[in-house]
């Protein structure tokens, strides 16, 4: 493993949870607070960790985000639209580099944006990879890892088995239970912030019958990606100041895209950072999400269940 590798995955994680700006060059000591869990209300177990003991997960609190790591019990929360339905349904994956979810910022936050304009959202807690469990430790050995520092606990260096799993399982559960959430099994698709994106990706590149109908990896990995002759529609925001974009040349996975002959929405927006969220703002990405939707108007995804 390399440092260079370590500090992306630290700055991943610290700008998803609000503790720092991207890439800062002198980042900060991390600590969080320990909090109990929140209510999920409606949360929906999925059986792709069955007979693993007692839940793991821990919650924190850091800079007014809510997070939470060693999830080892994966569940998905419906977000429903209280009012009219257009019967498209998407699949929220938080990011937080694999090693906990920013499941507030990005998860319900999002969910309940979608919920309001009538798409039914469905919030991904999906299995990260564990870390340790004494907070003192934690906190002592993000900030070695911060540093370039060896730690104890695994390099993320891709999508995780565990989360691709539960990010299949999440499509499959959806679609059948369609009926009971009141949206067409033909119109549920992925979405996925940072290590959500590389998830939303995986997803995709698994190909064939778990196919999501779109999908929208929001300020993902922008690396080149092996391209299904059927891969759905996709949508990609990142803002150009994005740490992400720093060592890469050109949009490598919208040309994939392009090469491929396959459908693509690409919006590079002119500020935000990584980790936005819904938008920060006073910059360009506090607009994305009304762009997705009207993109996914455009795509015929947003008509109504019974038309």
């Amino acid at each position: 493993m390399t440092s260079t590798h370590w500090h992306i995955t630290a700055s991943l994680l610290l700008v998803l949870l609000g503790t720092a700006p991207a890439l800062a060059q002198e980042p900060p000591r991390f600590r969080h607070d320990v909090i109990e869990a929140p209510l999920q209300p409606g949360a929906e177990p999925l059986a792709t960790a069955p007979g693993q003991g007692p839940d793991r997960e821990q919650w924190m609190l850091q800079n007014g985000a809510i997070g939470v790591r060693n999830v080892s019990h994966p569940t998905l929360t419906p977000v429903l639209p209280a009012g009219p339905s257009t019967g498209a349904a998407v699949i929220v994956a938080p990011g937080g580099g694999f090693l906990g979810l920013a499941i507030d910022a990005e998860g319900w936050q999002v969910a309940r944006w979608l919920a309001n304009h009538g798409i039914a959202a469905f919030v991904l807690k999906y299995r990260v990879l564990p870390t340790p469990r004494d907070n003192a430790v934690w906190d002592a050995e993000f900030n070695r890892m911060i540093a370039g520092e060896k730690v104890s606990f695994a390099n993320p260096k891709d999508t995780p088995p565990e989360a691709l799993a539960d990010g299949l399982a999440a499509l499959a559960h959806v679609r059948d239970n369609a009926a009971r959430y009141g949206i067409d099994p033909r119109r549920v698709g992925f979405m996925g912030f940072s290590a959500g994106g590389f998830l939303t990706r995986s997803v995709v590149a698994q190909g064939g019958a778990t196919m999501p109908a779109f999908a929208a990896p929001i300020y993902p990995n922008m690396a080149a990606m092996t391209v299904p002759a059927d891969a759905p529609p996709m949508f990609v925001a990142i803002a150009a100041d994005d740490f992400l974009l720093r060592n890469v040349d050109g949009f490598p996975l919208v040309e994939s895209y392009r090469k491929a002959g396959r459908p693509i929405e690409f919006h590079l927006l002119a500020n935000g950072g990584h980790g936005f969220g819904l938008g920060r703002p006073g910059t360009a990405s506090s607009e994305w999400i009304e762009q997705f939707y009207r993109w996914l108007d455009s795509i015929g995804m947003l008509e109504s269940a019974d038309r």
